[in-house]
């Protein structure tokens, strides 16, 4: 094969200026540090804790930032440039060969795909490789449990250990779509634990994080990553890929990308015509496959999402149920699924008990997806148990801070605050959540409960406006009739404040 064209670069380091085939190019100030220092080791690779220490000298700076560097240069000099060796660092490569017959590329599953490569060892001790693989061997284990993915084993990427690479040919090796990549340094007793997920062919950056412990919490610490990567990366995963399905051409949609199509609209409805766009897509994708099992389960959370803003009846949305049902019967190991056909048969059945015994076989399926953890925590604070409820709820929160869906998640914590008495941290959770999610209707609802409870009554009535205006034809008995919440004292509560903010009988 022909080898490809590798532009000539110049760097004119007294003039701080690049040059590319004899043109000079604009370049940031540290992308120009990054650059110069590699090429001054060409001839080997750099370790990214080396890089940080002379590009940024004392600064203490975040390795996003060194990542954000070599995505700049790689878009300048080429993709293949620069290498990342998975464990190690980066090497300039301009003068390196591409090999007479690449191995040919993988075809992507039809579902997010994921390698994890080995973590850089930052820590300047070499004897602490066994805790840098065992956290990426942990990490493995616990995406392969997420049935959404396709996941690479650890006895493939392990492979790449120490060798320089592109991560777009990885992807095409390994065939997949997404790359982890990390690293962990330490500083006296204390390590830091740096992770990026990134897309392989175009090396953007989805999502990146840090964690931190001490040495003495090591396990702790070893555990605190590979549960909050896990819950945090199935989310951004699948946006991702709602955006990229969002950009093929509609008449060869599959029913795969008809549902991550749908799957931003389940949780956050702007109005009842994306309602209607959206059900027509999963309705679509069930047309195209009958048996599946994701497309029936999101069409129930569309629903619940829409009666949630008073769109649809109870009687309704109900008209779900049997693909809940179906879902349960046939749901393929598949905990996201599952977790929203067990909150339909709670919420819209009435079945609270039945649904919660379903969203358990959720847990135990993915216990760190933050989807299953929000549906239990709704189902327990139905049911009154606060404190488990209050549990999930948090746990969601905490490893998946960043969740387009978070103000409904800590919507259901607020509620249950109040539930429990802790009416000023209910309030709290409540206006945030309002303001995560401003037309989320079950922020209002509760908003106007809590107010009243509070004593704030003008604040109340003038939520209660707002609901009243969702709702014109709202009434107390249809309320607490179609309430998931049966306790006899929280709808004695509720008849209160609903009096109180003037809802008629």
């Amino acid at each position: 094969m022909t080898e490809p064209v590798q532009p000539k670069i110049q760097l004119l380091r007294d003039e701080r200026r690049l040059r590319i085939d004899g043109s000079d190019r604009q370049i940031g100030a540290r992308a120009f540090d990054v650059l110069a220092y590699l090429d001054a080791h060409s001839g080997r690779v750099v370790t990214k804790a080396e890089l940080l220490e002379h590009v940024w000298a004392d600064l203490n700076v975040e390795e996003s930032n060194l990542t954000v560097q070599i995505a700049a240069l790689r878009k300048l000099i080429g993709a293949r440039a620069i290498a990342t060796v998975p464990g190690v660092g980066y090497q300039l490569t301009l003068s390196a060969k591409a090999p007479s017959d690449p191995p040919k590329a993988l075809p992507l599953p039809d579902k997010p795909s994921l390698a994890v490569l080995p973590f850089a060892n930052l820590t300047g001790d070499v004897a602490k490789d066994y805790l840098v693989d065992g956290i990426v061997v942990d990490l493995i284990a616990a995406l392969s449990r997420i049935p959404v993915f396709f996941v690479i084993a650890a006895s493939s990427t392990f492979t790449l250990k120490g060798r320089s690479v592109d991560l777009a040919e990885v992807g095409r090796q390994l065939g997949v779509r997404y790359i982890l990549e990390g690293s962990i340094q330490q500083a006296g007793d204390r390590l830091r634990v740096n992770t990026q997920l990134v897309e392989a062919e175009t090396g953007r950056m989805i999502w990146s994080n840090r964690f931190a412990g001490t040495l003495a919490e090591i396990f702790e610490l070893q555990d605190v990553v590979t549960e909050q990567v896990a819950a945090a990366i199935e989310p951004n995963v699948i946006l991702a890929e709602s955006r990229r399905a969002s950009t093929k051409p509609t008449t060869v949609l599959s029913a795969y990308d008809l549902c991550l199509q749908a799957l931003p609209l389940t949780h956050r409805l702007p109005d009842f015509a994306s309602f209607v766009a959206a059900q027509t897509l999963l309705q679509r994708a069930l047309a195209l496959d009958p048996d599946y099992a994701q497309a029936k389960a999101l069409i129930c959370r569309l629903t619940i999402t829409a009666r949630s803003e008073r769109w649809l009846s109870l009687a309704e949305a109900a008209r779900c149920l049997p693909l809940a049902e179906e879902v349960v019967a046939d749901h393929r190991s598949d905990a996201m699924a599952l977790a929203f056909a067990g909150i339909a048969i709670a919420f819209l059945g009435q079945q609270q008990r039945r649904g919660l015994l379903v969203i358990q076989q959720a847990y135990a399926l993915n216990p760190n997806s933050s989807h299953v953890l929000n549906e239990l925590g709704w189902v327990h604070s139905y049911l009154g148990d606060t404190d488990q409820a209050i549990d999930h709820f948090t746990r969601a929160i905490r490893i998946n801070p960043l969740d387009p869906m978070i103000g409904q998640v800590r919507c259901g914590l607020g509620a249950t605050l109040l539930l429990a008495g802790r009416l000023e941290d209910g309030v709290a959770a409540l206006e945030q959540a309002f303001a995560e999610a401003p037309n989320y209707t079950a922020s209002i609802v509760g908003l106007a409960w809590g107010y009243w409870e509070l004593g704030r009554i003008e604040d109340a009535q003038r939520v209660g406006q707002l609901l009243k205006a969702r709702e014109p034809g709202m009434t107390i008995t249809a309320t607490l009739r179609d309430s998931p919440y049966k306790m006899p004292d929280k709808q004695l509560r509720h008849r209160a404040y609903l009096r109180g903010i003037g809802i008629p009988e």
